[in-house]
């Protein structure tokens, strides 16, 4: 660990004992905090691809056990329609539809009763695999920094276009993410919303940084992934996470256009009872090098990044 790093867990553990999560835990009753997961990784192997996104299963398993002693776990669909009651209310949600978190993932959950959404990127399901997993180098954390913010702004976040640029200008050679890194399989997400309290949202087709769509790009990058999943499975929430967080008031009046009646990004923030703009919903991205601690603070509301 970096003398940085030695630091931010040093102040994260001494401001947990300090009581303050208590305090801030009761401050925060009538208002629920959205959790962002994207990958569950199985036990027994190790992560790969931009790290920050694959937790390992033992530590999801043990954040579930910490948030269900100080906060009353609820569906989506019930936090959206302001259900909740005297504790902070807790949310869990997927994005990207990752094998591990459709089967490792919703098997914690089951275990505990616990309910999930799983936001599906539908073009990416049956074993699909993202171009940030793809283009992160051996050993590396993550994709180049460079190369993430050209693929949001030059390639607007679309898949082909990124892998293309990587591999013209020579920024990346890409991999072959593990099963378990993949989009899960419709065969795979059956048995998940089989499970009772796990449901599943809308995180778009193909996975664009929907800011710089348009026009039809834009409508149908909404409409498919929506009449997609409601033809293949009952328990649908006309809900979206916008890809890579990434939003704007056209997408928004789209979105509602396109039939949904909720937009999350993740930028951090908690959902109260008066939220003044459903479509853009705050969530608490959660990355799979936080500490106990670290995780304790955010889900007190002490920290919200």
């Amino acid at each position: 660990m970096t003398l940085r790093g030695i630091m931010k867990s040093t102040i994260e553990y001494v401001t947990l004992w300090s009581g303050v999560t208590r305090a801030m835990r009761a401050s925060r009753r009538g208002e629920a905090l959205v959790l962002a997961y994207h990958n569950i990784v199985p036990d027994g192997i190790e992560p790969s691809g931009d790290r920050s996104l694959h937790l390992p299963r033992a530590r999801f398993a043990a954040q579930l056990d910490a948030l269900a002693r100080t906060h009353d776990i609820m569906s989506l669909e019930r936090a959206l329609a302001n259900d909740w009651g005297g504790r902070p209310a807790a949310v869990i949600t997927f994005d990207d539809a990752y094998q591990g978190a459709v089967t490792a993932g919703i098997a914690e959950l089951a275990a505990r009763g616990l309910p999930a959404t799983i936001f599906v990127a539908t073009a990416f399901v049956n074993g699909g695999d993202f171009w940030w997993d793809a283009l992160t180098a051996p050993g590396a954390e993550a994709p180049a920094a460079t190369l993430r913010a050209r693929a949001l702004d030059e390639c607007a976040g679309e898949d082909a276009c990124i892998r293309a640029m990587a591999a013209r200008e020579k920024l990346a050679t890409p991999g072959t993410p593990p099963p378990h890194a993949r989009g899960a399989s419709e065969r795979e997400l059956a048995a998940a919303v089989a499970v009772k309290g796990i449901s599943l949202g809308s995180h778009t087709h193909g996975h664009p940084n929907l800011a710089r769509l348009s026009g039809d790009a834009l409508r149908s990058e909404l409409e498919v992934p929506l009449a997609w999943l409601r033809e293949r499975f009952a328990d649908v929430l006309p809900v979206i996470s916008y890809p890579y967080g990434l939003s704007s008031p056209a997408v928004e009046h789209a979105a509602a256009r396109a039939g949904y009646t909720a937009g999350l990004r993740i930028d951090g923030g908690w959902l109260s009872r008066v939220a003044s703009n459903a479509f853009a919903l705050p969530r608490l991205n959660v990355p799979s090098g936080l500490s106990d601690a670290g995780f304790a603070l955010r889900a007190a509301g002490v920290l919200s990044r």
